[in-house]
């Protein structure tokens, strides 16, 4: 057998040269026109040495301290936790989304806002910039604004998208914070941050606050079996979500692209070369428009998959829990949901894609489901709804003031945009002042109306009559009769 010519040392040089010299100009054609966003900046080195003074030692925990008008005992408190919000809200909400950070900023916090799609680029502009302007979000550098909106259908599984979105973003911004809460524009709080902050300092923070119930009742016919597309998932526009006996449109929020995957040898890792074509011919009819599900998502045993003409039967692979869109969650189980390796929190994404509604149903499943954390949920998201059907929560007005107070909740929804209720909440519950955040043990000015343009330290915290409400909500959630009782129950 004849062996093959061997190529000359200049050759081999030569063409080693012209592919390196090709690579590099792709990478900089690369680095330069891709359409992905450049990075945000990276945070300041430092945080405001007044606002964090122990945050210049070794070690960044201490017990925080009271400020109590009548304070008891001796015994020094925990170390505070922090708190990651996310605070989402659509066209016209960007005042809604202000008055909300107001009401529940605090300098130990990450927050993070979200005006979707559906609101013009220049008010979230607007939004960006009148932050910009607050001195101590300067000085706390906790507040951020998504600048690359997601579209949001609210009853939609786009939805839960955003918040996972959202989640992860605190969790890059944040190694420290310790419970996740997501809010709309529509909610509003009931007790202060202090008091807040002091409570949860006595708990676990493995606990999640979620509104949870196997019973799925009237939404097995109406949410769970229809098969439905969620138009936010594939559209740059606002649209009517749809249902399975439609073929959906193609999408316009990206291009789609088929074929192989090639990785170069030559070439940097970082850079990807696929075989790819946007277009799409015979599989727009035949694989990209039809709405179909696939059983393996949420059955047991092997199915073929169906058309969205049918409805598909509930799942047995787990057990389905209906809950409320808000929760309070870990930052061990929001991990668990985008970082983890086990494969229920994707498989039930990808179920709840074609569900409405899917927001309610997502965390309270994923906690039930899993053996290693169904035994952190208290039953209740510490938030005041009051329902007149079974299917929506009402308004609450200035008529709801004794019920939201006398429910021990941290927080109320849904309110209607600047309702005098609003008002009554900051004035008797929280004494903030209009354009201003809540007072707290960190604000230090003398003047009423000025108090918090002065701050120190961020670990004194001024718990008030709120703390109490909502220390004793917390000890009737929390007791071993109404714990347990209440926990993922199969019913």
């Amino acid at each position: 057998m004849q062996n093959p010519t061997q190529p000359s040392s200049s050759s081999s040089t030569t063409t080693l040269y012209t592919i390196l010299t090709i690579t590099t100009l792709l990478f900089l054609l690369f680095f330069f026109f891709s359409p992905f966003p450049s990075p945000p900046p990276p945070p300041p080195s430092f945080s405001d040495p007044y606002l964090f003074p122990h945050r210049l030692s070794a070690t960044q925990y201490h017990n925080h301290q009271l400020l109590f008008l009548n304070k008891t005992t001796n015994q020094s408190p925990p170390a505070s936790p922090t708190i990651a919000y996310f605070i989402s809200g659509s066209s016209n909400d960007s005042n809604r989304i202000i008055r909300l950070l107001f009401s529940i900023y605090h300098p130990r916090n990450q927050y993070l806002l979200h005006l979707d799609r559906s609101a013009p680029q220049k008010e979230r502009d607007f939004l960006a910039l009148s932050l910009q302007s607050i001195p101590v979000f300067w000085a706390a550098q906790n507040v951020n604004v998504i600048g690359k909106a997601d579209l949001v259908s609210p009853k939609g599984s786009s939805s839960i998208s955003s918040t996972l979105h959202g989640a992860a973003i605190l969790l890059k911004l944040s190694p420290d914070w310790d419970w996740f809460i997501n809010l709309s524009a529509a909610d509003y709080p009931l007790v202060t941050q202090d008091d807040l902050l002091h409570i949860l300092s006595y708990l676990p923070k493995d606990l999640n606050f979620v509104n949870h119930t196997s019973y799925i009742g009237w939404r097995e016919s109406r949410i769970l079996k229809p098969v439905v597309v969620d138009p936010g998932l594939f559209l740059a526009e606002q649209s009517e979500i749809f249902y399975g006996t439609q073929k959906r449109p193609l999408p316009d929020a990206y291009r789609l692209f088929t074929d192989l995957l090639h990785i170069l040898s030559y070439l940097p890792k970082d850079l990807n070369f696929v075989n790819h074509t946007s277009y799409i011919g015979w599989r727009e009819s035949r694989i990209l428009k039809p709405v179909v599900v696939d059983p393996g998502l949420f059955l047991a045993e092997q199915s073929e998959i169906f058309y969205g003409t049918q409805k598909r039967p509930l799942p047995d692979a787990y057990r389905l829990f209906t809950g409320s869109p808000s929760a309070i969650l870990s930052r061990k189980f929001v991990e668990f949901c985008i970082l983890g390796t086990e494969n229920l929190p994707r498989t039930l994404l990808m179920y709840l894609s074609n569900s409405l509604s899917s927001q309610s149903v997502y965390f309270p499943t994923v906690l039930c489901n899993s053996p290693q954390l169904n035994r952190t949920v208290v039953n209740h998201n510490l938030q005041y709804s009051a329902y007149e059907t079974k299917h929506e929560p009402r308004t609450l007005h200035s008529d709801d003031l004794a019920d939201l107070i006398s429910s021990g909740s941290a927080f109320g929804s849904p309110f209607v945009r600047d309702d005098p209720v609003l008002d009554r909440i900051d004035q008797e519950l929280l004494k903030r002042g209009e354009g201003r955040p809540v007072p707290g043990g960190w604000c230090l000015g003398e003047s009423r109306d000025e108090v918090c343009s002065i701050w120190g330290d961020a670990d004194v915290l001024k718990p008030g009559p709120g703390a109490k409400r909502l220390e004793e909500r917390m000890v009737e959630l929390l007791s071993n009769e109404t714990f347990y009782s209440h926990q993922c129950i199969f019913e």
